[in-house]
């Protein structure tokens, strides 16, 4: 099932700890199921980072893909990424939205690369990425 408009693709580091915690937490709050995902060591995430003339060897940043598939396909990444899965999960989420668009860019992107630079040493790395359930696999992209 190809994504759409309607689907924002999380790609995401599939053997880190951290990330995959995010994608839990997506898939928990994400009612309206909008969200698509695909680890960073996927065909998709490799060919569509391409596409977009970043590095996929860059496995410590979170992406979000926007109207993939689209003339205005857009890739977001980083501190943003966060801001627009939190930004689309709605909800209460949208008060943390608002305090994080406060802070400058360039200051929300220092505290991710600090986190980033030691996710695995604080937060695990696997040595595969990990299967998701049954009922969740449709939403991954590497899995259809």
């Amino acid at each position: 099932m190809p994504a759409s408009i309607s689907n924002p693709i999380i790609l995401y580091d599939g053997v880190c700890g951290l990330c995959n915690r995010l994608v839990q937490f997506v898939l928990k709050y994400d009612s309206q199921d909008r969200f698509r995902f695909a680890p960073l060591q996927s065909d998709f995430a490799v060919h569509t980072l391409q596409r977009h003339e970043s590095a996929p060897e860059n496995l410590d940043t979170m992406y979000v893909v926007l109207d993939h598939a689209l003339p205005e396909e857009r890739l977001v990444s980083r501190s943003d990424a966060a801001v627009v899965i939190l930004q689309k999960l709605g909800g209460g989420w949208r008060v943390l939205v608002m305090a994080l668009r406060v802070l400058p860019g360039w200051l929300r992107d220092w505290g991710y690369n600090l986190v980033a630079r030691n996710r695995y040493r604080m937060f695990g790395k696997y040595d595969s990425c990990p299967i998701p359930s049954e009922k969740d696999r449709r939403k991954f992209l590497e899995l259809q």
